[in-house]
């Protein structure tokens, strides 16, 4: 014979049904339902009142070592509101009908929930970095318009232009020969990457003094080689080859789009640092954006080194050359660091690394050197 299952406990509670100011003395009996318990309101003089799990504002189940003391209030929608004493055995009577906490009240009370949570929200930013955020970027980067790329280009180098940049010193002959080598370059040009479509940048050299040895590529297909690095290379005892070879890699930037795959995943990572920690990750996002930027840029300038070795390759020129300048420039802005005494050299500087950022030199010379790189395919 089948042993039915035991009475609901009943508790007393106060209920205030919207009609009046004045509580009314009621029991309150939870029982399992699907989806959750049900409420079933017991009033003197007056039918049970049943409310399904759905119509009822629980309040937050606690452990029972951290329930509240001063009793619960119930929010009933349209029926009015319970307040319960007991709060121990409403949140005992709610569990036994079947009343499961929820993630958040889990995370509250229980400490090997809240670190298994954070650990799962640890492994989650990380794949999303590491996974997700490129290969979003990359799909984002195709539908970039090219005129927004050069109208951009064009309003970085103007504000560069108005302080940090000042008008090149070599001479009209030497700048049409570093762009005779620029155009030979570009007439053997591998093909694009297919991730770009038919993407078709505009390849411009211009030429500033100021910033050290440097050359960048800005998106839209403008390159700016610097005064220094000509010098640089003129110092190191290195012909144009060296020079080309830095033009090379500059035009690998551009080919690849990483600037503006830089700028769409920094936006990437902002937002789902955002999504993931809400109104207070402000500074936390920008913080790990800076340093998240720092691995995107070591990865571009690894396909950037890929793409000059084979359009050197193609045009029949030596990487070495590129090497060794590389070393120089280097070396150079070291020393540059070391002698910068004022606030305005020191932002300089500062400048250059994030125009340059050529992480692991040496490393990176030594495969240039040999013409391999093992992450070139």
């Amino acid at each position: 014979m089948a042993v039915p299952p035991p009475a609901p406990q009943l508790l007393r509670a106060r209920w205030f049904d919207g009609r009046s100011s004045q509580p009314r003395p009621v029991h309150v009996a939870l029982v399992p339902a699907r989806g959750g318990p049900a409420l079933v309101l017991h009033a003197s003089g007056a039918a049970p009142l049943r409310l399904e799990g759905g119509q009822v504002g629980w309040p937050e189940m606690w452990s029972a070592r951290t329930a509240p003391q001063q009793g619960a209030v119930v929010d009933l929608g349209e029926a009015g509101s319970l307040e319960i004493d007991d709060a121990a055995a409403w949140h005992a009577a709610r569990r036994a009908a079947g009343g499961r906490a929820s993630v958040r009240e889990r995370l509250q009370t229980r400490w090997p929930a809240l670190l298994a949570g954070v650990l799962l929200a640890a492994v989650a930013v990380a794949l999303f970095y590491r996974h997700a955020t490129p290969w979003l970027a990359a799909q984002l980067t195709r539908h970039v318009p090219l005129a927004w790329e050069q109208a951009l280009s064009h309003q970085a180098l103007r504000q560069m232009d108005d302080g940090l940049l000042q008008p090149t010193r070599l001479a009209p002959e030497r700048q049409q020969a570093l762009r005779a080598r620029f155009e030979a370059l570009l007439a053997h040009m591998p093909a694009l990457p297919a991730r770009y479509g038919r993407y078709a940048p505009r390849y411009t050299l211009d030429f500033r003094r100021g910033l050290g040895a440097n050359a960048f590529a800005l998106p839209g297909g403008t390159i700016v080689v610097t005064d220094g690095l000509v010098e640089a290379a003129r110092a190191a005892g290195l012909g144009d080859d060296a020079i080309a070879g830095v033009l090379a890699h500059e035009i690998g930037h551009v080919a690849h789009r990483h600037t503006t795959r830089m700028l769409v995943e920094q936006g990437v990572v902002q937002m789902g640092l955002g999504l993931a920690l809400g109104d207070v990750s402000g500074l936390l996002a920008t913080g790990s954006s800076a340093l998240t930027g720092l691995a995107y840029q070591r990865n571009h300038e690894r396909e950037a080194d890929c793409h000059a070795l084979a359009l050197l390759r193609q045009a029949g020129l030596p990487s070495a050359p590129l090497a060794d300048l590389l070393l120089a420039m280097s070396h150079e802005k070291q020393s540059e660091k070391k002698d910068a005494a004022s606030s305005q050299e020191a932002e300089k500087a500062g400048w250059t690394d994030w125009l340059g950022s050529h992480p692991a030199t040496a490393e990176r010379a030594r495969q240039l050197r040999t013409g391999r790189a093992p992450h070139c395919s």
